[in-house]
């Protein structure tokens, strides 16, 4: 009988580790602050190029390239090599940081958003196929905790970062900012990521996969975009119609872009994914319409609602660290908890954002983040180990991918179920008071199905 060797956080401080394991938390740190900073400092961005009206566009080209490279950053590595691959995905990120912090219009700073959502996608999913090549497999917990304490971190200092360069008067310098920390993030990639870090060389290009996966994120990145609400929901369904399809086209594909099992549900790939996108698409309406609740319900500030939704990152946070610590034979029972959390979670808050005080809505949000802290760990270990070596690089880039669609197609759907429900052109506290919780139970199926995935994964033997 073997005795499991518990894992510390010393243990990621060991010779050769500790750099490494910096460099992935400031590759995580570019994406999620980014996208916090950009959302904050974008009325000074209408102010100053104009196009108020095209906000969506800005919003939809990041969504569509980190997608689209999230997707794809597997394949890459397992082209190009881990290093490589990682270095094309920084150098994009900077040249996009550059484009915005430049931009003479609104026009080229949209397509600098599209490039740094390529380079940050690329990034994001490039650190998880480095966590399963450069980390044992014991300290997997450890940093998958970590990085989610990074995006916890994010959420408090993103929107605090933009407020500043947006008080100064200077929106663009929050770009030269990140070109600055980008670049940084480059060279360290040069120096630690070795050429034994490299994956399996594999040729070929699965174009099959990467044309139906643009044409489903476009469709479901448009739902955002368009005002009818018959229109954006018909976008969003097709979007993830055509999205199911790339599932099946890929388990057929001689090349495969993603792990052949994810659209097995009966598989841990398969059952983990579709439990991250569910979970994800069910939770996302919360972050997107719960500040204009709490404003416009409890006459708060925006700062002051943005910092009660982050109870979400909080809990994420918290949790994550703990869930870091519990043995590799529990990860099922850590599943099925973090899934029932962010299930009832999603339903207590459907109730209590238009009906309760902020104290109750902080706790039901709060319950969210603690469900997805309890379960991303346990469930990213339990795809990758599952997996055969072969596909870990593509199955590793595939988790975070996996969460940008669930959350591209819940704020797509959410979005189209508040134009007609009335939400198009504001929050009316009457209104809210009605048909809320209508609003953020729309996506409650979604969590329920998520639970039920989250279950069979759990259930499965390691």
């Amino acid at each position: 009988m073997t005795t499991e060797t518990p894992a510390s956080w010393r243990d990621l401080m060991a010779p050769g580790l500790a750099l490494r394991f910096g460099l992935l938390c400031l590759g995580i740190w570019l994406n999620a602050a980014d996208t916090l900073v950009t959302v904050t400092i974008m009325p000074s961005v209408g102010q100053d190029l104009g196009g108020y009206q095209y906000f969506g566009w800005a919003v939809a080209a990041y969504l569509l390239g980190s997608i689209i490279a999230g997707a794809a950053a597997g394949r890459l590595s397992m082209v190009l090599g881990l290093r490589q691959a990682t270095l094309v995905a920084g150098g994009a990120y900077v040249i996009g940081c550059l484009a915005s912090a430049v931009a003479p219009d609104f026009l080229t700073f949209v397509l600098g958003r599209l490039v740094q959502g390529l380079g940050a996608g690329g990034i994001v999913a490039l650190c998880y196929v480095a966590i399963a090549v450069m980390f044992p497999q014991r300290l997997w917990g450890k940093v998958f905790g970590a990085i989610s304490a990074v995006w916890g971190v994010a959420t408090v200092l993103g929107p605090l970062v933009g407020g500043v360069f947006a008080e100064l008067g200077f929106w663009r310098g929050a770009f030269w900012m990140f070109v600055v920390q980008g670049s940084v993030f480059v060279a360290a990639s040069a120096l630690l990521m070795e050429k034994g870090d490299r994956t399996e060389r594999s040729g070929g290009v699965p174009v099959p996969q990467l044309l139906v996966l643009t044409v489903a994120v476009g469709m479901i990145a448009s739902a955002g975009i368009v005002t009818r609400p018959v229109i954006g929901g018909a976008l969003a369904l097709f979007g993830v119609v055509v999205m199911a399809s790339l599932l099946r086209v890929n388990a057929r594909a001689r090349t495969p872009l993603l792990p052949r099992s994810a659209g097995d549900l009966r598989r841990a790939a398969g059952a983990g994914y579709f439990m991250i996108f569910a979970l994800e698409a069910a939770a996302i309406g919360l972050s997107v319409y719960g500040p204009a609740f709490i404003q416009r319900q409890h006459d708060a500030s925006p700062l002051f609602a943005g910092y009660v939704v982050s109870a979400i990152a909080g809990g994420w946070t918290i949790t994550a660290l703990l869930a870091a610590v519990v043995p590799h034979r529990l990860d099922g029972i850590m599943i099925r908890l973090g899934a029932t959390c962010v299930m009832l979670g999603t339903v207590w808050s459907a109730w209590t954002l238009p009906h309760r005080s902020v104290a109750e809505i902080f706790a039901s949000l709060l319950l969210v983040g603690c469900g997805f802290g309890l379960a991303w760990g346990p469930t990213a270990k339990r795809i990758i180990g599952a997996l055969p070596s072969d596909e870990q690089a593509m199955g590793s880039s595939s988790i975070p991918t996996a969460q940008m669609i669930g959350g591209a197609a819940g704020a797509a759907g959410i979005g189209a179920a508040a134009n007609a429900l009335g939400f198009a052109h504001g929050i009316e506290p009457s209104t809210a008071t009605a048909v809320g919780s209508w609003l953020f139970g729309a996506l409650i199926p979604l969590s329920l199905a998520g639970w039920l995935a989250a279950l069979r994964l759990g259930g499965m033997k390691q």
